[in-house]
Order: C-alpha cells, then structure tokens, then sequence
C-alpha cells in the first residue's frame, strides 16, 4: 500500500461546485422525502433503498433540478452488481455512484461516473485495509462511516482517504462543522434540517475537538 499515492488529492471539478454554499450529502432513503430534498439548498444526494423500477423516474427530475446524484447501488433491490446496473445508471443521468465494493468503484470511472467508496472503520487493523482498497480503487470520494472516527485517525490517514464525506451520526450543524475542520469535504446525512445548513452558518470549532491522536491508537473508544 502507498498511501502518499492518494494524499491530498482534490475534489473532482464536478462535484466541488455542489459542495461550495452547503457542504452537505442529503442521503435521501425512498421517496418520503424527495419533495423536501428539492426545494432544499443541498445540492448533492444519495439515493438509497430505491427500487430499480423507481430510479429512471426519479434521478432525471433531481437532475433537471440541478442536483447532482449519486445513486448507492449496494442498496438499490432490483439493481444488478455489476456493470450493466453502472451504464444503467449513468444513462438515466445520475453522476455518480456510492458502494463498499472495489471493483464497483474501479468500473465506474471508465464510464465516466463519479465514485463514493463507502468504508466502515470500526478499528486499526479495518483502517488500513480501507486505506489499501482505496489506494487501489481510486475513487472521486471517500465516505467515511461513522463520521466521530475522523477525530480518531491521524491526519496522515484522513489525507490518504481524501477528499472525504464524513457519514453516520452527523446530527447536528456543530458535527458538520467539526467534520469540515477535520479535513472532510462534506457531510453526509439523512436529516432534512441540516439539507439547509450553509457554510456562513456553521458554528466555531473548540480547539478540544480539533485534537488527534499524537500517536496511534489501538481501536477507537
């Protein structure tokens, strides 16, 4: 593995502009919430627990809103693994794609998708092994669950899993704040409060929650 391979590598032009006044990910999970997603200032969403049969209605509509969509294919039912479902995807006018599957990410760039690797880091040993899967993968974006663990791993770690969004108990504008100031691009969540959130409203940072580790630590708490 060489992390340094990755590190501090930019946000895709595509996707920066969407982040630019709300650094928020709207993970929007079936279509309760959909109306609320469009009339929100967030411009980038995750579409999850959809149905194969409702994607091709629904991603052109937020599309044609100037959205930009991503489409979490690990949560799809109907949705094929495979690249069928990812030229599928891209040809009803999604942008990207979210999953914790390599080789899903690895086939989704040569079609010109945008790509969200999603890992889990539960401990040290499950860190570095995401860290190899995204150095090899390379997606546009990493999601990175649950979003506390950012003040846990080192900056050296956060840079080679850049740029990232950070997901999973993201709650409150003082989590996305704190997310943003650890080194994340954005904020992923599913409450549709923070879709409204702006950067100008963000809250200051205590200095206490900007600590790291000064060395590594077994397994987060």
């Amino acid at each position: 593995m060489n992390p340094s391979s990755r590190s501090g590598a930019a946000l895709d032009p595509r996707i920066a502009p969407a982040f630019a006044e709300v650094p928020i990910v709207a993970s929007v999970f079936g279509p309760q919430l959909l109306r609320e997603f469009l009339t929100a200032p967030a411009k980038a969403c995750i579409l999850a627990s959809f149905s194969v049969g409702q994607l091709p209605q629904i991603v052109p509509t937020l599309a044609r809103a100037g959205k930009t969509v991503f489409v979490n294919v690990d949560s799809s039912p109907g949705l094929a693994q495979d690249r069928g479902a990812l030229e599928f995807i891209k040809n009803m006018g999604a942008h990207g794609v979210v999953s914790t599957r390599l080789s899903l990410t690895e086939k989704g760039r040569p079609l010109g998708l945008l790509t969200m690797m999603k890992v889990f880091v539960t401990d040290r040993s499950n860190l570095r092994r995401s860290m190899d899967a995204i150095s090899r993968g390379a997606p546009d974006l990493v999601q990175i669950m649950p979003a506390p663990i950012i003040g846990w791993m080192s900056a050296q770690a956060l840079q080679a899993m850049s740029p990232s969004v950070a997901a999973g108990f993201v709650e409150t504008p003082a989590d996305v704040a704190t997310a943003l100031a650890l080194g994340s691009a954005a904020a992923a969540t599913s409450d549709p409060r923070l879709w409204h959130l702006r950067r100008d409203q963000l809250p200051p940072v205590p200095p206490s929650a900007l600590k790291r580790p000064s060395t590594p630590r077994s397994s987060p708490p």
